[in-house]
């Protein structure tokens, strides 16, 4: 049975070892090493954090399977409500839907907390984030071509929006003067 959490400092040993099987595919991300706890707590929002776990029959065992967070796109006020997604999941438990579950828990968790623009850059490869992001109602708005290097090598990514359709809809973020 696959359970959606809150994701702790509990789960990070679990979560950085998904990340870094992310990061062994080269389509993953930039990164080329997990961070610490401390440097990826402080750089995601300290709301919208998922992990799916998998209990077992006992209830008594829980294996952290997949995650999903959000990072700030910018420091500044008019950007309150804009968000990078991430969603990982673990190679044992790929093409099994985890991604659109926790995908979707994470679009409900945004909106909840008032983010109302979900934007997240997918290298063209990865197909499988490109299709469950789609299916999620992200849009591809660009291509941003030869972007970054990984290993030496320029990279493009896509980028791909979900706007919502209840948050932020009616006013602008109101900042300081």
């Amino acid at each position: 049975m696959i359970i959606l959490h809150p994701l702790t400092a509990t789960h990070w040993l679990e979560v950085r070892n998904i990340y870094e099987e992310g990061i062994a595919t080269g389509n993953a991300t930039f990164t080329t090493t997990a961070p610490s706890w401390e440097e990826w707590d402080s750089s995601h929002l300290p709301h919208s954090r998922l992990v799916a776990v998998e209990a077992d029959q006992g209830g008594l065992k829980h294996n952290v399977l997949g995650w999903a967070a959000l990072s700030p796109v910018s420091g500044r006020c008019v950007y309150g409500g804009v968000a990078e997604v991430s969603v990982y999941v673990a190679q044992e438990a790929r093409g099994r839907g985890l991604g659109r579950q926790l995908l979707a828990a994470l679009i409900t968790e945004s909106e909840a907390n008032g983010i109302w623009t979900l934007q997240a850059g997918v290298f063209p490869e990865n197909v499988a984030s490109i299709t469950i992001h789609l299916q999620a109602g992200f849009r591809e708005v660009g291509r941003r071509e030869r972007i970054g290097k990984l290993h030496g090598i320029w990279r493009d990514t896509l980028l791909l929006e979900r706007r919502s359709a209840s948050v932020g809809a009616d006013a602008a973020p109101t900042c300081g003067s």
